[in-house]
């Protein structure tokens, strides 16, 4: 039986009704009914610079960290029609401060390179480009293949260390003028390569935290909608940096204005990054979920733990529920490494003695799985080889044991931490991780931590076969 009448209603993005759709009269009318308008001219000026969807389309983080100067806090919220709720975000007041502190020292580079001095020659400030973009780019080399695997599990670490590396060079800059030939060279050499450094801690990081935003998978939108907004405020940058430049002039003036730009600026960026709150667990944010979750078994959440990190943390290191550092661990280390830590090599031959039969021990209690753990009680570091199947749920096991075996060592539940007590802790410590690892990962994911991404290894991967008849086979990388 036909319908004389029928609604359609369309929604935009994030859900919210764009217009009816109201047919009548057996279909021969058709009515539409748009919704009164809830954003003003501004709001809607805003929106360019807004990945589409926003904010249903990214994380509740990212208006805190995103570049946009002004921007309505919710487009399509009931309040906007009364009033447009915005903020002053600090990653704006960063990137505002630096591109005028870029100015100042853009200024004192020229001048540095004779700029007004009829004695200058055109040819060594030709040079002298050359050669801080040589450093520069031999300088990105060389960062991105020693760090390039610990750019991601450090995104956050990494993001504010970029804007450190880039005032520093502005630092250096403003040096130069003061300098002689010679060391201002050396040092304008040096500041193209923590220029060099910022840019590929900077990009790397962004790529991470970008996807981290995005999370209706909008990742390209959401990243050329940040070339927009830092477009904007590199421009409004420029343009107040002009009037400061013409009318600081002094060298007290000019550090005075430089040192108060590069305090916003680091300050801002620190609270940017600081507001993140990561889903991925990485080594520091392991060792405060997994401590908390083995000692009280109370799961925290990703808002919960971005409160408790730290920005710069030591590599490696463990802590129980952030105290002071109890041990270091190494994971994804080749085999060679462990046996290392048992015995040193034969210079010759290289081989490795294991009287106390170390290895088979280890081989027999990690059968089941996928990586091979032991801990160095006099170093107190804990070696973690991973198995040719290792996923990201088996590292992050190999963690928790590892940070569970360094504080029952240092409660001292193991006294006189010879090789067989050392053993017989692993032992130990596996079965009663094993017991509760099902239940820990189910309360993980309860409370929105990523399961599937591993964030824990921060050099090139390293992995183990073992042989159906129990002979180890060489590292494959």
């Amino acid at each position: 039986m036909a319908v004389d009448k029928y609604n359609i209603v369309e929604t935009d993005e994030a859900g919210v009704e764009a217009a009816t759709y109201i047919c009548s009269d057996a279909g021969q009318r058709i009515d539409v009914i748009r919704p009164e308008k809830r954003t003003s001219l501004l709001g809607q000026l805003l929106a360019i610079f807004l990945p589409a969807g926003y904010p249903h389309s990214v994380t509740n983080d990212y208006m805190w960290y995103d570049q946009t100067l002004l921007h309505p806090l919710y487009l399509q919220s009931p309040c906007a029609s009364k009033g447009l709720t915005m903020y002053l975000p600090q990653d704006s007041l960063q990137a505002f401060s630096s591109s005028i502190a870029g100015l100042l020292s853009s200024r004192a580079v020229l001048e540095g390179v004779g700029v007004g001095d009829a004695s200058a020659s055109p040819t060594a400030a030709l040079l002298l480009s050359v050669l801080q973009d040589s450093t520069g780019r031999i300088a990105t080399i060389l960062f991105a293949h020693k760090l390039g695997t610990a750019l991601e599990p450090e995104c956050k670490m990494y993001r504010l260390a970029a804007d450190i590396f880039n005032d520093t060079a502005m630092v250096l800059d403003c040096l130069s003028p003061a300098l002689s030939k010679v060391p201002r060279v050396i040092l304008l050499s040096f500041s193209s390569i923590l220029r060099a450094l910022c840019g590929v801690a900077a990009g790397s990081s962004k790529a991470s935290l970008s996807a981290h935003f995005a999370k209706w998978g909008n990742l390209g939108e959401l990243n050329a909608k940040d070339s927009s907004q830092e477009t904007v405020i590199s421009l409004l940058g420029m343009l107040t940096g002009s009037v400061v430049v013409a009318y600081v002039s002094s060298s007290m003036a000019t550090w005075t204005c430089l040192v108060l730009l590069l305090s916003v600026h680091l300050a801002t960026n620190h609270a940017a990054v600081r507001s993140v709150s990561m889903r991925s667990l990485n080594r520091q944010r392991a060792n405060i979920v997994l401590s908390n979750l083995l000692h009280d078994k109370r799961a925290l959440t990703p808002d919960e733990v971005s409160f408790e990190e730290r920005i710069f943390e030591w590599d490696g290191v463990l802590r129980w529920k952030g105290s002071a550092p109890i041990a270091k661990a190494r994971i994804g280390v080749s085999l060679r490494c462990l046996l290392s830590s048992l015995a040193p090599a034969h210079d010759v031959t290289g081989a490795i003695s294991d009287e106390n039969l170390v290895l088979q021990h280890l081989t027999r209690i990690y059968s089941l799985e996928s990586f091979l753990l032991w801990y160095d009680a006099r170093r107190k570091v804990a070696y973690i080889v991973l198995k040719e199947q290792a996923s990201s749920r088996s590292q992050l096991k190999a963690w928790a044991l590892a940070l569970w075996i360094a504080h029952r060592l240092e409660d001292g539940h193991a006294t006189g931490a010879t090789i067989d007590k050392i053993i017989e802790l692993l032992e130990s410590s596996l079965i009663e991780i094993c017991n509760q690892w099902d239940d820990c990962i189910e309360r993980l994911k309860a409370a929105g931590w990523d399961m599937d991404n591993a964030s824990l290894e921060t050099t090139s991967a390293i992995r183990i076969r073992l042989h159906a008849e129990g002979i180890l086979s060489k590292s494959n990388i």
